[in-house]
């Protein structure tokens, strides 16, 4: 675990993880969120949808940005501020994912960073991307 004071980040710092949701991951995230839409958990239902096979929730591809952050980059004693998202392709049961986090502004009047965020499958297609707003730890932590 990482954890970046404002002071010790750079424009272009980044981070990534690789991930592959499983048909488990899927169900424990929509027991947890209570998101049980059938286009993720019902195989015949999601035949019939534009995607023709069940997809991985788009807010459990996006909770990889959450772990980078809190994790990584900025890492331990991050405050999350802010985010937006946009979703571009459907991630499907099994699909490589790689998530990256990009320090793109430094704003040390506020301690503020933006980050860009993007996921994209192994076929290099961007299924995810948005922008974070972290407030980073003001002073050193001790892992």
């Amino acid at each position: 675990m990482n954890s970046y004071t404002l002071a010790q980040l750079k424009v272009g710092d980044s981070a990534s993880l690789v991930r592959v949701f499983t048909e488990e991951d899927v169900k424990l995230f929509a027991q947890v969120t209570g998101d049980t839409n059938p286009a993720h958990l019902d195989a015949d239902y999601a035949k019939g949808t534009m995607f023709k096979e069940r997809i991985v929730h788009g807010m459990l591809t996006a909770s990889l940005f959450s772990s980078l952050l809190g994790t990584r980059l900025p890492g331990l004693g991050t405050i999350y501020v802010g985010q937006t998202l946009k979703f571009l392709r459907p991630v499907y049961f099994h699909e490589e994912i790689t998530a990256t986090v990009t320090v793109k502004e430094i704003m040390p009047e506020r301690n503020r960073v933006i980050i860009d965020c993007q996921a994209v499958n192994a076929q290099g297609e961007t299924v995810l991307v948005g922008e974070a707003t972290m407030m980073p730890p003001r002073d050193s932590l001790r892992l």
